[in-house]
């Protein structure tokens, strides 16, 4: 029993620093990051790859709703699938986003990701189900969900004056870094939920899990919609 309940532990772990770390709460851009994109003059490639992959690998919020997607996801054929139809959205706003310069209230932006979670949470719980009587079609959700996330990754960008000589080639750089930042982080988070796959606790705990992912969720867009209030 023990054994069955130490993959639940390491979540409820990892849960917890993530929430009561006030550092991860700002998702924002670190100091260095920050001068460089407001400097920048030119065509800068593999500075802009590092900064794509290291904002996905530390993004949070897009972290925990691939989390929620691949869930009860077991064959990788539908791994591929719904993680394909997430980054066909969040690259198209991404892209359209910060070159045609449409801004978007970056609270906002961050609590409809916030919601996101929430929603794949509910999902996994079979909420639709027994709130309205049938499941909405999760590839749409998925990309919807995708198009939000992109707009927050372009706001990061555009709250910096984004632009330029050189946008088109750095910000193709700046998706694709963060192409290569979620396939590390979905892979970490594969290789972790593969092992716990391999006991009961798993299913077990299931409802536990995404509970926690709900409430996590809930928390983020609470923390952005007090940030919209009093901005």
């Amino acid at each position: 029993m023990k054994i069955e309940l130490r993959p639940q532990l390491h979540w409820l772990i990892y849960f917890g620093l993530l929430f009561l770390s006030p550092s991860l709460f700002a998702h924002g851009v670190d100091e260095s990051t920050q001068q460089f994109l407001v400097t920048n003059q030119g065509v800068s490639i593999i500075p802009f790859l590092y900064i794509g992959a290291k904002h996905m690998v530390t993004g949070y919020d897009h972290i925990l709703f691939l989390v929620g997607v691949i869930f009860f996801l077991y064959r990788p054929k539908d791994v591929l699938i719904y993680v394909s139809f997430f980054t066909l959205g969040h690259s198209l706003t991404l892209l359209v986003g910060v070159f045609n310069d449409i801004r978007v209230n970056a609270y906002i932006i961050d609590a409809i990701i916030g919601l996101s979670v929430v929603y794949k949470g509910f999902d996994n719980l079979g909420g639709f189900k027994r709130l309205i009587g049938f499941q909405p079609n999760t590839k749409a959700a998925v990309l919807i969900f995708g198009l939000f996330h992109g707009f927050g990754l372009a706001t990061k960008l555009q709250e910096f004056d984004f632009g330029g000589e050189g946008l088109l080639q750095n910000l193709i750089a700046f998706n694709v870094g963060v192409e290569i930042g979620q396939f590390i982080a979905l892979g970490f988070v594969l290789i972790l939920l593969g092992l716990w796959r391999r006991h009961a606790s798993y299913l077990q705990f299931s409802t536990v899990s995404n509970t926690l992912l709900m409430s996590g969720g809930i928390l983020l867009t609470m923390y952005q919609i007090s940030g919209y209030i009093y901005y």
